[in-house]
């Protein structure tokens, strides 16, 4: 497979969540680069968060597993236990089916960036710690429902 021209890859910005999440993800943008290297078993994308910008709501997977790598800046992650500081080089796991909702916040005047790789399951569904909200994805269609499993309302 020939180098993966990361200039050629488009970068993706804004967010599948549905209002009033979506508006939360402004200065968060990735490169899906496994994608761009036809990979389809697993999941690789840089994701680049502008300063006070947060990688995604507070969240854990029942199918997928999920590991991060810090590539530059400074972000801090947020789990159920607290707040861990990480800098390049510093790695995350979070195994699947573990109900200990994650997320990173840029809390620095300056870009921060991480490697996020990610299996890939037929069906997926993500549960969001912080607020009533569950995703589930299958073959790509995402459908978000309350907590009960009824359909999704706005907040108010």
């Amino acid at each position: 497979m020939p180098k993966i021209d990361q200039v050629k890859v488009p970068v993706k910005t804004g967010s599948i969540y549905p209002a009033p999440y979506a508006a939360m993800m402004a200065g968060r943008s990735s490169l899906r680069l496994g994608e761009a290297g036809g990979l389809t078993q697993f999941g690789v994308n840089l994701v680049t968060l502008a300063p006070g910008a947060l990688s995604s709501l507070r969240h854990w997977h029942l199918a997928e597993d999920e590991f991060v790598m810090v590539t530059e800046g400074e972000c801090t992650l947020i789990e159920d236990a607290g707040e861990t500081v990480m800098r390049p080089g510093d790695c995350a796991a979070f195994p699947a089916n573990t109900p200990d909702g994650h997320h990173f916040i840029n809390r620095t005047n300056a870009p921060a960036a991480f490697l996020v790789i990610g299996s890939k399951a037929v069906r997926e569904v993500a549960t969001y710690s912080d607020v009533d909200l569950v995703l589930t994805l299958e073959r790509g269609i995402a459908t978000f429902t309350q907590k009960d499993g009824s359909p999704y309302k706005v907040p108010h």
